[in-house]
């Protein structure tokens, strides 16, 4: 496998923070404790975790029983272990979308195992850890995927299993509509293991969350990848003073969430959650719906610290009681879910794409207030695939990616234009050259006789070349009607390397790569995870 990498400059609808967070430049320092260079504090920060022994007992005794229900291999209850004995956790987590969700969902793994073993070379015991996200409770962002089919565009699958609106993802369980699902999946892989792990893990009587995780465990065996799942009851006894401090000092934690969310726009950053007066960090589960937990009249305090949940009032003393009683009933937000992932766990760095690195710019203030210490983050690896018809294809048209990424409408054209006949493209070559030398020219001698008049022969130059592109594109799209090839190969592209205008990782399902190379595709991918490296890669499969 070759690949090349690609500056996220170049990657489309790359944040402003994202980009200042991978260069480390000086106005994000203050949002992030660490730099995204991992080797430069790995050793320094494993000196700061602190953690609980009889909760690495109790979190160690959960990990054990949940991934051996899963079909652990050998290597992740040897991690367990490892935990068990002391070993900190590199951890990412991602909703369990259907089949294992989009590519990425397998990068953010790859990442984390490659942490874990940096970690273990430079002396730091270190396991990998993939959380997932089985409490979130919006099933339409994960009961849906997109499989490669045999005409190149992905194909939509969804699956129609249904449970009360807005309940946790997690406990919505598949009925007998999940099998006709599984046998198109299975159709669109191919005779392939993946197709059979498939009918193995995505059966009646299962959930999203927990055939997600079967089928990782499959996955990732060979990596020894330790799976959590958050919902499990024990877990949520142990988080129980986190969702106390959640409520008790809710005034506090707003107050810095506000303060933060402030500094972050004034540094000119977005806020990926916006926060209120009115915002707590919980949702409690009513009636079987996941129902946020709100502060009453804005947070004002003259109200006894009253708070809603849907239409319920409680009192503060009220809903710490009901965390005692029933803390599997409660659940983080997303600002506040990788603080009590930090609480259960030894976390020595979390793993993240662009959302989840803004996401820790506002958790940072939470996590100094309950934790006293910020989990760093790091950029997950990321990465297109490029099989060999569409490397063939960008080869004869001398494309790169970045041209892909400006849309299947313009790289028609592009394809077009260097489609025309070569005495014709010849032609274009020596107008453009043409008006660059005889403007030259002009705007010196311009110049010489009045020098107020050069923005002017400049603007002209400019307008005669723009002139120049519009006959060129016309010409293009010209061709583009006459050689359906030029169509054929530029669709090609878009559906492989940026399909309906998102990125291949973001929209294409981890599955369908796997299934077409094998499961050795992974062992393949891990050796390009480099966490020092921090550009998308392109990478050519054969």
């Amino acid at each position: 496998m070759k690949s090349q990498c690609l500056p996220f400059q170049q990657i489309p609808h790359t944040t402003r923070l994202f980009l200042d967070y991978l260069s480390y430049t000086p106005s994000v320092r203050s949002f992030y404790p660490r730099s995204p260079i991992f080797s430069e504090w790995v050793k320094d920060e494993s000196q700061r975790v602190g953690y609980d022994a009889a909760r690495r007992g109790k979190v160690s005794e959960i990990l054990e029983r949940q991934n051996r229900a899963w079909g652990a291999s050998a290597k992740t209850l040897a991690n367990i272990d490892r935990f068990k004995r002391g070993a900190l956790v590199a951890v990412t987590g991602q909703q369990v979308g259907l089949f294992g969700g989009p590519l990425f969902s397998i990068f953010k793994a790859l990442t984390a195992v490659k942490l874990a073993e940096q970690a273990t070379a430079a002396g730091v015991e270190c396991v990998p850890v993939f959380w997932l996200a089985t409490e979130d409770h919006d099933l339409a962002e994960v009961n849906h995927v997109a499989l490669l089919s045999e005409h190149g565009l992905p194909e939509r699958l969804v699956e129609e299993s249904r449970g009360i609106a807005d309940a946790p993802v997690g406990t919505v369980k598949f009925g007998p509509e999940i099998e006709p699902v599984v046998e198109r999946a299975a159709a669109l892989l191919g005779d392939s293991e993946v197709a059979t792990w498939l009918r193995q893990t995505y059966r009646p009587g299962e959930s999203l969350g927990s055939a997600f995780a079967l089928l990782f465990a499959k996955l990732f065996a060979e990596s020894g990848v330790i799976l959590l799942d958050p919902a499990e009851e024990d877990f949520h006894d142990l988080a129980k003073p986190l969702f106390r401090a959640a409520i008790e000092r809710v005034s506090e934690l707003d107050e810095a969430l506000l303060a933060r969310g402030k500094a972050l726009e004034a540094a000119g950053y977005h806020q990926q959650v916006k926060v209120t007066s009115a915002t707590t960090l919980l949702f409690e589960v009513k009636d079987g719906a996941r129902t946020v937990v709100r502060r009453r009249n804005n947070g004002a305090n003259d109200n006894g610290g009253e708070f809603a949940v849907g239409e319920e009032r409680s009192s503060s003393k009220e809903l710490v009681a009901r965390i005692e009683e029933t803390p599997e009933a409660f659940s983080p937000n997303a600002i506040f879910r990788p603080v009590v992932q930090d609480y259960l766990l030894p976390t020595l760095v979390y793993t993240g794409g662009a959302a989840e690195v803004a996401y820790f710019a506002q958790a940072a203030v939470v996590y100094e207030k309950l934790l006293g210490r910020v989990t760093p983050i790091l950029p997950r690896f990321s990465a297109t695939l490029l099989d060999a018809k569409a490397e063939r294809i960008l080869t004869r048209y001398q494309l790169g990616l970045p041209e892909v990424f400006l849309g299947p409408e313009k790289v028609r054209e592009v394809i077009a234009a260097r489609s025309l006949p070569p005495d014709l493209q010849a032609r274009f070559s020596e107008a453009y050259a043409s008006v660059e030398q005889s403007m030259a020219a002009l705007r010196e001698s311009i110049g010489r006789l009045d020098s107020t008049l050069i923005d002017t022969a400049e603007s002209t130059r400019s307008s005669m070349s723009h002139q120049i592109d519009r006959l060129r594109a016309r010409v293009a799209r010209a061709e583009q009607q006459r050689n359906e090839v030029i169509t054929r190969h530029a669709d090609a592209l878009s559906h492989a390397l940026f399909p309906n205008k998102v990125l291949q990782e973001r929209e294409v399902a981890g599955v369908s790569f796997v299934a077409r190379y094998g499961p050795e595709l992974l062992a393949n991918l891990y050796q390009h995870v480099r966490p020092d490296c921090h550009d998308h890669q392109v990478i050519e499969v054969q």
